[in-house]
């Protein structure tokens, strides 16, 4: 099976992107996920081989520019199959929406497995495709990201400006 990484600039930084065969396995932001930080005046930008990264990285433009709201990229990340189930809960969560903790635990039907829920939110190699960004305490403050809280915020204030007058807890 082929498989590339590739560095991509977006506005909040640079996004690392891994594919396998036609899946997606990676957007990791390369200062932040997992402590890993590489020196970005170092990082080599090439042009994407593997069609599902030329995709990725084609439908992650048109997300900055705020013509896209739903991905349509075939993902795949390794987990157990309670982190399975919560990320295939993300993918659920409406573009420009926001819920808590709380709520994604009753979705899945586990309502005691709050933090195992925050716990896989963190394992998530999959950053704003799988928008684990959409989740927020149950006060409505912003809490726990890979990314950083700051990106979490930029996220859900690209995406509310955006989506047309839709609601959002943020």
């Amino acid at each position: 099976m082929d498989s590339e990484t590739i560095f991509y600039k977006s506005p909040l930084g640079i996004l690392e992107i891994r594919g396998e065969g036609d899946y997606i396995s990676a957007v990791l932001f390369t200062n932040s996920w997992k402590g890993n930080k590489l020196d970005e005046e170092a990082i080599h930008f090439t042009t994407p081989e593997l069609p599902c990264i030329k995709n990725c990285v084609q439908q992650l433009n048109e997300y900055f520019d705020g013509s896209r709201r739903n991905f349509e990229l075939k993902l795949k990340q390794s987990g157990t199959a309670f982190q399975q189930q919560v990320w295939a809960a993300l993918i659920d969560i409406p573009y420009g929406q926001t819920i808590s903790y709380l709520t994604l635990s009753k979705r899945i039907g586990n309502v005691k497995a709050i933090r195992a829920v925050g716990t896989a939110n963190g394992n998530n190699a999959i950053s704003i495709l799988v928008p684990c960004h959409r989740v927020i305490g149950s006060n409505g403050d912003l809490i726990g990201y890979g990314g950083d809280l700051w990106r979490k915020k930029w996220l859900l204030e690209h995406e509310a400006k955006h989506a047309n007058g839709v609601q959002t807890l943020f």
